[in-house]
């Protein structure tokens, strides 16, 4: 009557409800999440999740960050890795190393890391480089 093999279909989905972490609030340790996130305590640690997270102006997050869309207002220090579009305000610090789709950086953001944007060189097999057609990427 009942299998294990099944998941349900709420594990499956990206949860629409927003987490948050307040301001004063500090986290040591890994934090996995199944939607959005808004960080404006601080986290020494790694985050992940499917979902969009938003570090607030007195956000930091010092670690490893993994999700689809990130707008960073705070500071972000280690390695990031964005599915989709990385945002940076004015106010935002970026320290490391970053990954990301696309990239959109306001002025007076201090982007101290190094980049490389997903789908925008493409190996060949003898070695050289080709950018696919309509996707030119720079960083």
């Amino acid at each position: 009557m009942f299998s294990k093999d099944k998941t349900s279909k709420a594990s499956i989905e990206i949860s629409k409800e927003q987490n948050k972490i307040a301001a004063g609030t500090s986290i040591k340790g890994d934090i996995e999440a199944k939607g959005a996130l808004r960080i404006d305590g601080t986290i020494e640690g790694n985050v992940r999740t499917p979902g969009k997270v938003v570090i607030g102006k007195e956000g930091s997050i010092n670690g490893n960050l993994e999700c689809e869309n990130a707008d960073i207002e705070g500071k972000f220090t280690g390695t990031l890795s964005v599915g989709g579009t990385l945002s940076l305000r004015a106010s935002a610090v970026v320290d490391g190393e970053v990954t990301a789709q696309n990239l959109a950086v306001e002025p007076g953001a201090a982007f101290n890391a190094s980049c490389s944007m997903k789908g925008g060189v493409k190996t060949l097999k003898d070695g050289r480089a080709e950018k696919p057609k309509g996707t030119e990427k720079s960083a």
